[in-house]
């Protein structure tokens, strides 16, 4: 718990020595193919997310249809 408690206390000074740090150790001609690397991670991470969730709702979907189907002969019965 203490080691998640030092983020609350990053201001602007931090974020700009980290930067720095940054900067001299990859330099800058390698920051702009970092970035590109991790937004194409971040995109491609997004992507499947979308997809878990599309297939979860096609699944509700047959649940939802083969229950329905179901007890509609049974309703046909008690008439």
């Amino acid at each position: 718990m203490k080691s998640i408690l030092f983020l609350q206390n990053i201001g602007a000074p931090e974020i700009i020595i980290i930067a720095l740090v940054v900067l001299l150790l990859f330099g800058g001609k390698k920051i702009p193919e970092l970035m590109k690397g991790i937004g194409k991670g971040v995109r491609s991470f997004k992507e499947g997310v979308n997809n878990i969730e599309k297939e979860i709702d096609l699944i509700d979907e047959d649940v939802k249809k083969a229950g329905t189907e179901k007890k509609a002969p049974e309703a046909e019965k008690k008439d």
